[in-house]
C-alpha cells in the first residue's frame, strides 16, 4: 500500500485562538464583523474599489451631517464597511428618512475621488436591518 503524505496546515490550537480574541480590540471585532456582513451581502470592500468604477456597497454610517454646496443643500454620510469609508452625498437633500448614524444601508453608484477621497453622488441605497 502506498500512502500519500499530506502537507500539514496549522491551524491555532484552543489556547492561541483563545488568546487571539482576549488581545483583539473591540474595534477590530467590530472591523470584522462589518467585512464579513459586506461579504454576506455579495458587495465588494470599500478598499478594493477604484475611482470611477460602479460599485455596490454594504456598511455602518458613521455620521450624518448636512452641508450646503455650491448654494445648494447637500446631505453627507460616511459609510464603513471595516476596510474603508466613502461620502455618501445627496445634492438638493435635507434629510432622508432612515438615514441616521448607526443604521445599516447598501448602496450603488459610481465612485469617484475628491480630494483622495472616495465620494457617491446621489447613491441608490436600501436601508437594511
Amino acid at each position: 500500500m502506498a500512502y500519500e503524505r499530506r502537507a500539514r496546515v496549522e491551524q491555532p490550537g484552543r489556547l492561541k485562538r483563545a488568546l487571539g480574541r482576549i488581545a483583539t480590540t473591540t474595534p477590530e471585532i467590530e472591523a470584522a464583523e462589518l467585512r464579513e456582513d459586506a461579504a454576506a451581502a455579495g458587495c465588494e470592500p470599500i478598499a478594493r474599489c477604484a475611482d470611477r468604477e460602479l460599485v455596490t456597497l454594504h456598511g455602518t454610517l458613521r455620521t450624518v451631517t448636512l452641508r450646503p454646496r455650491g448654494g445648494v443643500a447637500a446631505l453627507e454620510a460616511e459609510l464603513y464597511d471595516g476596510s474603508g469609508t466613502v461620502t455618501l452625498i445627496w445634492l438638493g437633500q435635507r434629510r432622508i428618512g432612515g438615514v441616521s448614524p448607526g443604521r445599516q444601508l447598501t448602496v450603488t453608484g459610481r465612485l469617484g475621488l475628491n480630494r483622495g477621497q472616495r465620494v457617491l453622488y446621489n447613491p441608490h441605497y436600501e436601508l437594511c436591518a
